[in-house]
């Protein structure tokens, strides 16, 4: 009888620790938001102007145009437009506007340069070249105005006056922003966090995030870089939000992941779900860069076939991109699901 009672007991056990959960993540969906139009693909950067507005620059390594495209998209997800850049190659990367100066600038990797763009007409001009055939694959912006360009190919954050410049300046170089992983580029996304005491740079093929401390900001001599956080696969575009919260895209693990500004993972959003009968993802695949426009995260689907586009071992999610006919732009909610946590935590 004894025996029956323990037995009973332990049965009792197992069973409350089964109702009681683990601490997991609870993912927000990604939904479809928009579709880019015929002839353009592979949309990489994204960013919004003050009425929420959208503009996403398209990575088209399927060579379809000579030239660079920026779709436009209203709130709603409806087309408006495609700008087609002049003096750009098809391989543009990040956009943002400049909070001070109101330009439109793109990253254009082809030519190593980065791009003044009219939003309405995609006539551009250059910005500035990055030296030494570099990569200028991301923007971040201190409250002068000032311009931070990370190169994905020489360890360096350039800097570049409000204005534009012949050739920027080399602002941080240094073994932290380099990669020899997979995928092949090192400093991507940049943002500064709101106090600008601090610019934090996602390492895409070594998937951390850096952080760069400045004690006298931006102005300032910046300190030397120190790994913010570790695991992040495949970390790409990087925002910070109100909050000091970092939100990575992970292209990957086809998620985002939030950290505080402990460097503690406090969500995970999003999945990869399958292709649909029209050949859009469903979820996110490969995702690349993202934008905060009111209650919601907008993210590019690059769904990127790098084995084919780049003549590289297969990455995990290869083959689905492989089969991608419609490119999309996906939405998340823009909030911190809640999680079980011991309350010793960051």
């Amino acid at each position: 009888m004894a025996f029956m009672r323990l037995a009973a007991v332990l049965v009792g056990v197992v069973a409350a620790s089964l109702a009681t959960p683990a601490a997991a993540w609870n993912r927000s969906p990604a939904t479809q938001f928009a579709t880019l139009p015929a002839k353009t693909a592979h949309p990489e950067g994204i960013t919004a102007d003050a009425s929420g507005t959208l503009y996403v620059a398209d990575f088209d390594v399927s060579g379809n145009t000579p030239v660079g495209n920026i779709v436009v998209f209203d709130r709603n997800g409806r087309w408006l437009r495609t700008l087609q850049v002049t003096n750009g190659s098809a391989l543009l990367l990040g956009i943002a506007f400049n909070p001070v100066s109101g330009d439109l600038l793109v990253c254009d990797l082809g030519n190593s340069q980065v791009l003044r763009v009219d939003p309405q007409t995609g006539a551009s001009s250059v910005f500035t070249t990055i030296p030494g055939g570099g990569g200028p694959n991301a923007l971040a912006f201190d409250t002068a105005g000032n311009v931070y360009i990370s190169d994905s190919f020489q360890k360096t954050i350039w800097r570049a006056p409000v204005g534009g410049a012949a050739n920027p300046v080399p602002w941080v170089v240094d073994d932290l922003l380099a990669t020899d992983g997979f995928p092949g580029f090192g400093a991507n996304g940049i943002a500064f966090n709101n106090a600008q005491s601090a610019l934090f740079v996602a390492n895409t093929g070594n998937d951390t995030v850096v952080r760069i401390p400045l004690p006298s900001g931006p102005s300032g001599t910046p300190g030397k870089p120190e790994v913010f956080v570790n695991s992040i696969n495949g970390a790409d575009g990087l925002i910070i939000d109100a909050n000091d919260n970092v939100w990575v895209a992970a292209n990957q693990a086809d998620e985002i992941v939030v950290v505080n500004p402990a460097g503690r993972a406090i969500a995970k959003l999003g999945d990869f779900d399958g292709i649909d009968r029209q050949g859009a993802p469903v979820g996110l695949l490969f995702p690349a860069s993202l934008v905060m426009v009111g209650n919601f995260i907008y993210v590019t689907n690059l769904s990127l076939d790098l084995e084919h586009a780049f003549k590289t071992p297969p990455a995990v999610d290869s083959a689905w991109a492989a089969k991608v006919k419609r490119h999309t732009i996906a939405r998340i909610h823009a909030k911190v699901p809640p999680i079980r946590e011991p309350s010793d935590l960051p």
